[in-house]
């Protein structure tokens, strides 16, 4: 899917720079689409989903970039779920790793924008900073520091760390008030811990954010994330109040009784640097949830 600009004085199409979007069928992929004509209308752009392009298909990758040739790519394609990851740590690195490496390095002249995760950090203090050492606990997060080292090694590019993000994504299964809500609709009790924190910020924020960065032709490494430090409970009874008609239930749970693959228990980030440079504030996820009573979330 492509959208392109707007007609110039003498009512033809005035050329545009080209700028792919991947994941675009994912939540800020999506959410990035969405926002393009409003926020990058002197961009032309094309929406890359997983049926369009094969991002592990170097080849088909190739052929694409040589054909379209743009100028800007805005890389959310990612294997995210951290469980799926644990179990096919192939197939994780050669999605999140290795088809960013070589997006990167076809876009070695051209903006590269990789949309990374806090979960890079161990989670021992929080607040994390952009110079804090990274130590990635789980694959999903190895996968994601090893690319960003690579995008990082070009002073064109930029790399966006962010939290969990929240919204409605095209499927209805990628946000994690999506998956709160499927769950409350099947009657299930979900358990959240009360003791693992995050930095939570709605996808339609985050996208905002990275066009803004890309429009100022940011580059280095962002934070962008929620201005609420929260539990993942906390987050839970949010997104339940917003929920009544489901009865939701949920169980608060511990990290310390938490016997599955290694977690980060704070990755709450600051983000103070990004902040400097946008036009609006990072919300935190209550205060946005008020401001926005009646946006399905």
């Amino acid at each position: 899917m492509t959208i392109s600009g707007a007609e110039d004085e003498a009512g033809t199409t005035a050329p545009k720079p080209l700028a792919w979007i991947t994941g675009a069928g994912g939540l800020i992929g999506s959410h990035l689409v969405r926002l393009a004509p409003a926020l990058a209308p002197d961009w032309s752009v094309v929406a890359l989903t997983r049926e369009m392009l094969d991002l592990t298909d170097r080849d088909a990758v190739d052929r694409l970039f040589s054909w379209d040739r743009p100028q800007l790519i805005l890389h959310c394609a990612a294997m995210s779920r951290s469980a799926a990851c644990q179990e096919n740590v192939h197939l994780a690195r050669r999605i999140n790793t290795e088809a960013t490496v070589h997006l990167a390095s076809l876009a070695f002249e051209s903006h590269f924008v990789f949309l990374s995760s806090d979960l890079v950090f161990d989670g021992r203090k929080g607040h994390y900073v952009e110079t804090d050492p990274i130590n990635p606990l789980s694959v999903y997060a190895e996968t994601k520091a090893d690319a960003e080292r690579v995008v990082l090694a070009n002073p064109r590019h930029l790399v966006i760390r962010t939290s969990l993000n929240g919204g409605v994504s095209p499927t209805g299964d990628r946000s994690f008030n999506e998956e709160l809500r499927r769950a409350w609709s099947a009657g299930r009790k979900p358990r959240l811990f009360h003791d693992e924190y995050r930095s939570p910020l709605p996808a339609a924020v985050t996208a905002r954010a990275a066009w803004e960065l890309t429009q100022l032709n940011a580059s280095g490494l962002f934070h962008v994330a929620g201005a609420q430090r929260l539990s993942r409970y906390e987050i839970g009874q949010l997104v339940a109040a917003r929920w009544p008609q489901l009865n939701p239930q949920i169980e608060s749970a511990s990290l310390r009784d938490y016997t599955g693959p290694p977690r980060s228990p704070d990755t709450t980030l600051n983000c103070s640097k990004a902040q400097a440079q946008l036009s609006f504030p990072l919300p935190g996820l209550a205060d946005w949830l008020v401001a926005h009573p009646d946006d399905v979330f």
